[in-house]
């Protein structure tokens, strides 16, 4: 276990990143596998029905906790920054600052899921045989939420001090007791979606205690000590600079593909299964791609702290070069194992698997954009920039996406599954092009500034 910070300005780029990418990539793989075991246990045992069920759920939940997802992000970029500026203070009152933070969050949106399940459910137009497991499957889920947010505030303060393995080491720990968890509750219990969720915030429960010890145990500014919790109003300000712009970004983001999820819902329960089986495959790729995202927002975060910008435009070169090889072989591989893969999941519609693999198809073989166009927004986030990508993907993909829904796909002889999945290559396309080019011009500004101040 890592106690000490790591120093992410010093040493060969490229090595490093990959050092340090490969345990976040497990890391995320591991958090999707909480989803992938709760689909794989209810496909096996409870069918296609169920399936679909906490497939309905995934753009809902996704749309609430990006809010405070993006809070973290601005505690770990908060961190970094003062990492790379040697200002320990700031770091420790920082991390005192986000902790009670998360635990706030959490509450905040346990009683929004909880209280709300059923109505939200409804406005997405959830068919009649899905929309009760659903709503049992979001309560029972929302019910986790500050041991869940915790654990996400906690890996970013992790990882922005070049910690990514305590991250992984915890979420194995508790991947092993929710799919534990799942199996008691679904064949011995018969619980169904209830089971599986229960199982999901049991075992965040477990991945969060591990993530506040590890804190605890620190030997540097990131150590924790609860008695001197408190929330300071810089930092919270900072954290909330970045932070807020980047949850509403995957707020915002999520609305688009709540809408998405409420158009593929209007083809029947059938189609939301290959769906939300497809969805999760593709998970397994997206995760991967984001993973070189958050790198490169810690990686650009300590080097804006230590201004060294000449370091952050070759960050940048790398890790886009990364997340195209992963987009490009995982996507790849994806579609090319599609059928076998969703039958994994799916094993009492073959109708169902087929609507799966058009949705593979149409998302996994781009899929490469949508990668570097998350690095694009990380590289941003780690110079301090949160307003920018929060506005260009609002635009470049929520707008564009919604627009698309209620024009193209509304015309008849559009009005089909392939033109609805199209929508995402497009929007990828335009925002990537626009984040970098507004990339190197606040990098630009920055490092002029920098040198002017020097001298």
């Amino acid at each position: 276990m890592q106690n000490k910070t790591a120093d992410l300005t010093e040493g060969p780029l490229l090595s490093n990143i990959i050092v340090y990418t490969i345990p976040v990539i497990m890391t995320g793989v591991l958090q999707l596998l909480f989803n992938a075991a709760d689909l794989v246990v209810v496909g096996r045992f409870c069918g296609s029905v169920s399936v679909a069920a906490v497939g309905a759920c995934g753009a809902v939940i996704n749309l609430l906790v990006n809010l405070f997802i993006g809070l973290s992000v601005g505690a770990g970029v908060a961190v970094a920054h003062g990492i790379g500026a040697n200002r320990d203070e700031d770091v420790r009152r920082t991390v005192h600052t986000a902790i009670p933070l998360a635990v706030i969050c959490g509450a905040v949106l346990s009683a929004i899921g909880i209280a709300g399940a059923g109505k939200i459910l409804e406005l997405m137009g959830t068919p009649e045989d899905v929309i009760g497991l659903s709503a049992t499957y979001m309560r029972i889920y929302f019910s986790g939420m500050i041991a869940s947010i915790l654990y996400n505030f906690g890996a970013a303060i992790l990882r922005a001090a070049g910690d990514t393995h305590s991250p992984l080491l915890y979420l194995t720990i508790a991947g092993v007791v929710n799919v534990l968890l799942n199996l008691i509750f679904v064949i011995l219990f018969r619980m169904d979606v209830a089971g599986v969720a229960l199982a999901t915030s049991l075992s965040q429960l477990v991945s969060a205690g591990l993530i506040i010890m590890a804190l605890m145990k620190r030997e540097d500014a990131c150590k924790l000590k609860l008695k001197e919790l408190h929330i300071y109003k810089r930092q919270l300000l900072r954290i909330m600079q970045i932070g807020f712009p980047a949850g509403i970004q995957g707020s915002l983001f999520s609305i688009s593909n709540v809408i998405i999820q409420s158009s593929v819902n209007s083809f029947g329960s059938v189609v939301m299964s290959g769906n939300a089986a497809a969805q999760n495959i593709e998970g397994f790729v997206y995760i991967s791609m984001n993973s070189v995202s958050q790198t490169a927002l810690n990686f650009a975060g300590q080097n804006h702290g230590a201004g060294k910008f000449d370091r952050i435009k070759k960050i940048l070169l790398i890790c886009l070069g990364l997340a195209f090889g992963i987009g490009v072989v995982l996507g790849g591989t994806a579609v090319l194992l599609s059928k076998p893969l969703l039958s994994i999941y799916i094993t009492d519609s073959k109708e169902a698997v087929k609507y799966g693999i058009i949705r593979l198809m149409y998302i996994c073989l781009p899929y490469f954009l949508c990668g570097i166009m998350d690095v694009a927004t990380g590289m941003l986030r780690g110079i301090g920039s949160s307003i920018a990508p929060m506005i260009i993907t609002v635009a470049g993909v929520c707008g564009f996406r919604i627009v698309w829904i209620y024009t193209v796909f509304q015309i008849p002889a559009y009005h089909t599954l392939p033109v609805l999945y199209f929508s995402y290559t497009i929007s990828w396309s335009v925002t990537f092009l626009i984040e970098v080019v507004v990339f190197f011009i606040m990098l630009g500004h920055m490092s002029k500034n920098n040198k002017a101040a020097i001298t």
